[in-house]
């Protein structure tokens, strides 16, 4: 097994997590970079790497990874200065390889499509990661860096990558906000929000084994048009809740009507 050199900008979240499954690994994490000291001190400190507060990389590295946020990824890409012949990947879903400066060459993506959250365990083998690369030979050193923690590995270019991001908003973003708004209305009663835990479980576990199509219930496919009232009056402490609520019907009736 070839064991890899790998430096991160960025010590946030998606960098945590993949920094410490390479580590654990047995790949050598070199340097971290971060703006301040809220995070990346104790991250390089958590797999013997240095700690470094400006985008200098130094010490001889495979791979810089950089893992910040979307709207700071092409400021800090024309900032980085690294050691020759690394690779520069992003990991930004919704961004291509035209984010890079022309200086650095043997570049790419490495996109894992996944949602992270600070101290939580993920199981990284089953999140499929999407790659590209700005020549043939950055692809295959990208592949073998994936390899270390996922099989589920996918060639990509920039168009269906970003359809992919989108989608995973879709999926993740706004279905994780209907659950925050479900909780809101639940604290209307008695009952503590755990009491629809079960039902967020079995709604995602469905929609996983036979298909969201296939699983959808409720009033608005079925066309009850009295309970959706009912709903929509029981919404009058919030405009916004009533609006969303009427958009999502009328888009889960036209669909199903639609497709029948």
């Amino acid at each position: 097994m070839h064991f890899y050199r790998i430096s991160f900008a960025g010590a946030g979240r998606v960098a945590g997590i993949l920094c410490g499954e390479f580590f654990s690994k047995g790949h050598k994490i070199v340097q971290i970079a971060s703006a301040g000291r809220k995070n990346g001190p104790a991250l390089a400190s958590s797999c013997d790497a240095e700690w470094l507060d400006n985008l200098n990389f130094s010490s001889p590295a495979d791979f810089i990874i950089v893992a910040v946020p979307d709207n700071q990824l092409g400021e800090v890409l024309q900032k980085i200065k690294c050691p020759s012949g690394a690779i520069i990947v992003h990991t930004a879903g919704s961004y291509g390889l035209d984010v890079f400066p022309a200086h650095l060459r043997n570049c790419g993506v490495f996109y894992p499509l996944q949602t992270f959250t600070a101290g939580r365990k993920i199981n990284l083998d089953e999140v499929p990661v999407f790659l590209e690369a700005s020549d043939s030979n950055v692809m295959a050193e990208l592949k073998g860096l994936a390899s270390v923690i996922t099989s589920r590995i996918y060639e990509s270019v920039t168009e269906h990558r970003r359809m992919l991001h989108l989608a995973a908003v879709f999926a993740c973003n706004f279905t994780n906000h209907m659950f925050t708004l479900a909780s809101q209305i639940c604290r209307k009663t008695p009952y503590n929000p755990e009491v629809l835990f079960p039902l967020i479980k079995e709604t995602v576990n469905k929609a996983v084994e036979i298909g969201p199509e296939v699983s959808q219930t409720g009033p608005a496919i079925r066309n009850d048009t009295l309970t959706i009232k009912k709903h929509l009056e029981l919404l009058s402490f919030s405009e916004e809740m009533q609006k969303i609520y009427s958009e999502i019907t009328d888009s889960i009736s036209k669909y199903y009507k639609t497709n029948e």
